[in-house]
C-alpha cells in the first residue's frame, strides 16, 4: 500500500491506513528522535506520540503532498518539545548501539568495525553537546536530507535562523570533533 492509500484509508476512517505507515516510518521516526532527545525510552514516547498526532490530525492533511515531510516533521516538533523540558539527561545513555550504524563493508576488519563505534560515538556524544534547536536542524539538515528552505519551513523559523543554527551547530561540532573533522569531508566541515 502506496502512503497516499494508506493516507485516503486514514481520511476515510479507516484505521488499518495506519499501519504501513508505521512500518514504513517508525524506524526513522525512532532515529529522528532519538538524534533529538538522546534517550531510546523518550524517543519511543516520541515516535508513538508522532503516529497518534498523525492519525488525529490527518483530515487536515492535504493529500496531495507526500507523507514523510509532514510526518517527520511532527516528529521534530514533539522531540524538541521533550528535550525543552530535559535540561539535562545522562551521556551514558549514548554507549549502547546507536542503531545508525551502517557499515558498507560486506566484511570490514576488526579494525575498522572498532574505528567506524568510536567515530559514530564521537559524533554522537558531540551532538548531544549541542541545544535541542541546533540538533533539530543538523538532524533534518544531514540526516532527514532537507534543504535549508525545508527546514525554515517545516520548524517554522526564518530561513536566516536556520542557516545561524547549521552554521553555530557546524562551528561547535567542529571544536568538538577535530580528528573526525580532520579525517572526513562530511557535513561538518562547510
Amino acid at each position: 500500500m502506496t502512503d497516499q492509500e494508506a493516507v485516503a484509508k486514514l481520511q476515510a476512517h479507516d484505521i488499518d491506513g495506519l499501519e504501513p505507515l508505521v512500518r514504513r516510518y517508525h524506524t526513522q521516526a525512532m532515529q529522528s528522535a532519538y538524534l533529538i532527545v538522546g534517550d531510546w525510552a523518550l524517543a519511543e514516547d516520541v515516535a508513538q506520540s508522532a503516529f497518534v498526532n498523525a492519525y488525529e490530525r490527518i483530515s487536515s492533511f492535504d493529500a496531495s503532498r507526500p507523507f514523510a515531510p509532514w510526518f517527520l516533521r511532527t516528529v521534530v516538533n514533539i522531540a524538541l518539545k521533550v528535550s525543552a523540558g530535559r535540561q539535562d539527561f545522562s551521556l551514558d545513555a549514548h554507549t549502547e548501539k546507536s542503531g545508525l550504524e551502517g557499515i558498507p563493508d560486506p566484511e570490514p576488519s576488526v579494525v575498522e568495525i572498532l574505528e567506524a563505534a568510536e567515530t559514530r560515538e564521537e559524533v554522537l556524544t558531540a551532538l548531544y553537546k549541542l541545544s535541542p534547536t541546533q540538533r533539530a536542524a543538523i538532524v533534518m539538515k544531514y540526516y532527514l536530507d532537507l534543504s535549508d528552505l525545508e527546514v525554515s519551513t517545516k520548524l517554522d523559523v526564518p530561513a536566516g535562523t536556520i542557516r545561524r543554527r547549521l552554521h553555530d551547530a557546524r562551528k561547535r561540532l567542529r571544536k568538538l570533533l577535530p580528528r573526525t573533522v580532520e579525517n572526513d569531508s562530511g557535513p561538518f566541515v562547510h
